[in-house]
């Protein structure tokens, strides 16, 4: 069953994780993102390369001359000479031309699909930081409030001889420090919010609490092989390879210089001699020639060499992924088991304060490591959460990034 799911969700991807925002909004967002609208463009152009290799360096050209000769004895005849001539391919160059214009055009596809996965990564995260700030300052909020009502009780046990004036000025300075922390609070989000809006105009994440997070559904390998079938980067290095490799084919083949071909007519001897003709002109190839193919050939090298590099990188990247993906799970449980521990424990202290069983600094001092705990497991959720969606997004299998951009 967990095999047919997982091939199932390769094939047509998964359902959206409800944290991000749903795949029709989402894709708006991430095709009218600069970066996308950058890559289109220039997928644009390649188009219009590729038509201007498919029709060939080569044009008409059209030659007139005239001259005036002078003819012992008979007198001065004007003559003169039109034609036209354009150059021819040969060898197989223009099929290599058609297909070097074909390998730019991969390319530019390519260079999109990896320009809507890095948009719909920023997206992501983005969308994640905006709900992680909410979060603390919500947490933020709560202990404000009680930081108030600490206040007001110890003000009160003190006009009634109950408590000191030293407990009077902890209260006051513990609620000023959680002021603090609320203020700070509030300016992460409005910083979040300005990241996403700026970059996104359009989002506004509704504002929640988050999911669990889950450890991912196939073992490291299933997620590599997804990943590196429609990795935009090995995508544009291999067809990088592919493109110089025909442009060495190319620069071979160009060792043999293309003839120009012409036709041309003339009028000579007082008009008495009319004369039709043909021109070829054949370039002789020298050492300029093989100096380029020995370049193409090197430049073969470094793309595959890229390539190689590339590749490398990606399967590095693909493994700190899945490792992220899998401990960050293991470390918000983690988190949420020191969390429950510590909320426990400030609220056994705030019935032990009550009763008189502790003083006030020991309640604030337990109150100080419970914060600190849930949020530090607020914290956790998200990075969770986030190395998650990453994997999803890397594998094409939300938003509609499709393995074929």
């Amino acid at each position: 069953m967990a095999l047919l799911i997982g091939t199932v969700a390769a094939a047509q991807g998964v359902a959206t994780p409800r944290d991000l925002p749903s795949t029709e909004l989402a894709v708006a967002w991430i095709d009218n993102d600069p970066a996308v609208i950058e890559a289109q463009r220039a997928l644009a152009a390649a188009g219009h390369g590729a038509a201007v290799l498919a029709a060939g360096p080569h044009e008409w050209t059209a030659n007139a001359s005239t001259q005036r000769r002078n003819v012992g004895g008979v007198g001065n005849t004007t003559e003169w000479s039109i034609g036209v001539e354009r150059g021819i391919r040969i060898g197989g160059k223009a099929g290599l031309d058609r297909r070097l214009g074909e390998a730019d055009i991969e390319i530019g596809r390519a260079r999109v699909g990896e320009a809507r996965r890095e948009v719909a990564r920023a997206l992501s995260d983005l969308w994640l930081d905006v709900q992680a700030a909410h979060g603390a300052q919500v947490l933020l909020k709560e202990q404000l409030s009680f930081a108030e009502a600490n206040l007001a009780a110890v003000d009160k046990r003190k006009r009634a001889g109950d408590a000191s004036e030293l407990d009077l000025s902890i209260a006051q300075s513990d609620l000023a420090e959680v002021r603090l922390q609320a203020s700070q609070a509030d300016s992460a989000l409005a910083k979040a919010r300005a990241k996403l809006t700026l970059r996104f105009p359009k989002a506004s994440p509704a504002l929640g609490a988050f999911s669990d997070p889950t450890e991912p559904p196939w073992p490291e390998v299933r997620w590599r092989e997804r990943i590196l079938a429609g990795a935009g980067p090995l995508k544009v290095a291999d067809a990088q390879l592919r493109r110089a490799e025909l442009a060495a084919s190319r620069t071979q083949a160009d060792k043999v210089a293309d003839p120009t071909v012409g036709v041309f007519t003339s009028n000579e001897a007082f008009r008495n001699e009319r004369v039709v003709g043909i021109s070829v002109n054949i370039p002789f190839g020298g050492a300029v020639r093989e100096r380029r193919l020995q370049q193409a050939l090197q430049e073969v090298e470094v793309a595959r060499a890229a390539l190689d590099r590339t590749r490398q990188g990606t399967e590095i990247q693909i493994a700190e992924t899945f490792a992220d993906a899998v401990g960050s799970v293991e470390r918000w449980r983690i988190a949420e088991r020191g969390a429950e521990a510590a909320r426990e424990s400030a609220r056994l202290t705030q019935r032990a304060y009550t009763l008189g069983e502790v003083d006030l600094q020991s309640l604030l001092l337990v109150r100080r490591q419970s914060l600190n705990s849930l949020r530090a497991a607020g914290e956790a959720r998200a990075e969770a959460l986030r190395w998650n969606h990453r994997l999803l997004i890397d594998a094409h299998l939300i938003w509609e990034l499709s393995l074929d951009q």
